[in-house]
């Protein structure tokens, strides 16, 4: 005679095999490194949902939300570096952290502003290209009644994932030669710590009213 094992044995028993399939899976997902177009759709995927809940969300919602996938999914603190250019080598490892963590947020909480409701935009990877060693990831915001806006993402491979390592404004205005241009003005007048004082300034700004 076969005898049923408890329900609540048997609840266990089924928990533990999801437990274990469960982490299968998800080593066999970080195996797999993750492609350029699919690195810039993991963002766009979060963003798009982030806007459509912006008005609930707020500007600080929108930022808590945006914030931990621009860590992921940008190379922060390589764009830090080229952003500050031959300043960085004289910084001490204290002054190039605190660089990193404050261009992070304000990267985030420029997002977090410029994106801040959903109106039918559609946001489109429409392919990609070699750049040298790196990719191009080419995207466009689509909303009906105005012209397609043109983004492109420069994309680095960092260890097994694709991040972010430049944006392409109109699809070739560089957001970090822009950024390098403005960091380096301030840091030539005002040093490291009026760098930094203006990126912690500006993010205050973006994440708590209209930005000047």
């Amino acid at each position: 005679m076969i005898t049923r094992a408890p329900r609540t044995r048997l609840g266990k028993v089924l928990a533990l095999c999801l437990v274990v399939a469960g982490g299968v899976l998800a080593r066999q997902a970080a195996a797999v490194p993750m492609s350029p177009q699919a690195s810039v759709r993991s963002f766009y995927d979060v963003l798009l949902t982030t806007m459509k809940n912006g008005p609930e969300l707020g500007q600080s919602g929108r930022y808590a939300t945006l914030a931990p996938v621009v860590h992921d999914v940008f190379d922060v603190p390589f764009m830090t570096r080229l952003a500050v250019g031959p300043y960085w080598i004289n910084l001490t490892q204290t002054q190039q952290q605190q660089l990193i963590d404050a261009f992070g947020r304000y990267v985030s909480a420029t997002y977090a502003y410029r994106f801040d409701s959903y109106s039918g935009q559609q946001l489109e990877i429409t392919g990609d290209q070699p750049y040298g060693g790196e990719v191009i990831v080419k995207t466009r915001i689509v909303q009906s009644g105005t012209d397609p806006v043109t983004l492109n993402y420069l994309m680095r491979q960092n260890g097994e994932s694709w991040q972010i390592s430049d944006v392409y404004l109109d699809g070739t205005i560089s957001q970090l030669a822009t950024q390098r241009s403005e960091f380096q003005s301030i840091l030539r007048r005002k040093g490291v710590a009026g760098l930094i004082g203006a990126l912690n300034h500006k993010v205050d700004l973006l994440t708590s009213g209209p930005a000047e």
